[in-house]
This record gives structure tokens, sequence and C-alpha cells, in this order.
């Protein structure tokens, strides 16, 4: 399978609005973020898509995007749910309900603030047509087993996600011990690093770090970064198993 970094940037997304730091007049490509999002496209050319970003309109048309399966949602900020309404086309385009999958508040929160988007099937297709599935153990999607893995944001219990020997993880602060036992013999690691400095509800640059060398995944990608980290500068000082993950980066699994 093979996982494509819609967005890499952080909730204001790179450049940020009326910033002119390094990063934000950068003309290079791999400092330009939208909003966290991922797709994972499997073999049969099924998509699983992880988040709705507000930018998921222009990250589909950038990466031509003709599908999507299943969505994963790690958790409901907005800069993680609200281009849910964009999942519309893709049921157009199909002629098909999409389900969701997330924690019991997750889907509470989906339910009470876009309870429009569940509807069952019918002629009309103006609206998005989407299925809600509370999962609090491993589940199969799309014929792909997936676990739920419970991490922390802040105070807030949300999702990382493991498909396969992929696993994807943003907006961390730590990781329970129990969780550890399911983020063993990883391949690939998608991992939130927000910027140099603490943060309440995200890991810094050097807590992603350490978090990366516990559970020990042969290649490692950051994600969820703000201005603050310039890719190039950043780059050169990572270890070799880990890189700057970028908007369009496309991992084969």
């Amino acid at each position: 399978m093979q996982l494509t970094i819609l967005g890499a940037g952080s909730s204001a997304g790179t450049p940020a609005v009326g910033c002119p730091c390094a990063t934000c007049v950068s003309t290079d490509h791999r400092n330009k973020r939208t909003r966290c999002s991922s797709m994972v496209t499997l073999d049969d050319g099924r998509v699983i898509l992880i988040d709705t970003s507000p930018d998921l309109r222009q990250q589909a048309l950038r990466e031509n995007m003709q599908r999507v399966d299943a969505v994963l949602f790690t958790h409901t900020h907005a800069d993680h749910l609200h281009g849910i309404d964009d999942l519309r086309a893709f049921c157009q385009i199909n002629r098909c309900q999409i389900p969701l999958y997330s924690y019991p508040e997750a889907i509470s929160h989906i339910q009470d603030k876009f309870g429009y988007t569940l509807r069952e099937p019918s002629n009309f297709w103006d609206l998005p047509v989407l299925a809600a599935h509370v999962v609090e153990t491993p589940f199969e999607v799309a014929g792909q087993a997936v676990t739920p893995i419970p991490v922390m944001h802040g105070k807030i219990r949300i999702y990382a996600y493991r498909i396969g020997n992929l696993v994807y993880m943003t907006d961390v602060s730590s990781i329970p011990e129990s969780s550890y036992e399911l983020l063993m013999d990883v391949d690939l690691l998608l991992i939130d690093c927000l910027r140099e400095s603490p943060h309440p509800t995200h890991v810094s640059l050097s807590e992603s770090l350490a978090l990366i060398s516990r559970i020990g995944a042969k290649r490692n990608v950051l994600i969820h970064m703000t201005h603050e980290l310039e890719y190039h500068a950043l780059q050169a000082t990572l270890p070799a198993n880990v890189e700057v993950g970028y908007d369009g980066l496309q991992l084969t699994i």
C-alpha cells in the first residue's frame, strides 16, 4: 500500500497569515503545508482517508483523488474535521455511502455538529452520505485490518492508527504505557512534531525524537509542523532514519 501526505501542517497552515519568516516566504514546495491529513491507497485502489482537514478540497485536486472508501478520524478538532463536507464530492462521483470510524466521543461530536452528513443513500447526492461507526478494538476497513491506538492530546484521549506495519500518530503529547505494545515492529511511523519549544498538547521536536527512539520504527516521518520548522534546516539536524514530511510525499509500505 501507499501513504500520501495530503497535509503536513499545523492548524494555522504554512505560510501563516501575515508572517514574513523564512519558512513562510520560502518558494520551496516542501515549506508549503496545508492542514494535517493523509490517505492510504491499498493494492486494489481503495482509499482510506485519515482525517478531513479544512483543506481537503485543495488536497484532493492536487492529488487527483477520485475516491474515498473510508475515513479514520484521529480526533475532532477543527483542523482535522472541518473538511468533512468535501466528502460529498466522492459520494457523488462513486454513488456510495462513506463509513467514518473513531472513538465514542468523536462520533458523538460528529453527530451533534455535522449530523446532516449522516444519511442513507438515496437518489439525492448533493449532500455527503456518510455512516458513523464507533470503534474501540481492531476492525476491518476496505478489507484491511486497522488497530486504533489510544494516545493523549493534552488531557484528551484520541486515536493513532495502525494499518499493517504503518502507524499514523498526529496531535500527540504522550503515549499511555498500555499502548506501546500496539506499536511493536513498526516499519513506518508518521508522528506529530509541532515545533522546537514545548507545547501543552503536542510533542516538540526533542520529545518527538524521544518517542521515535522508543518505538523503534525503521522509517520515521515528521508531520503536523508549524512554520517555525523550516524544511532544510530541520532535515539537516535529524538522524538518518527520520525525515521531514511534506505535502504530496508518497511513502510505499
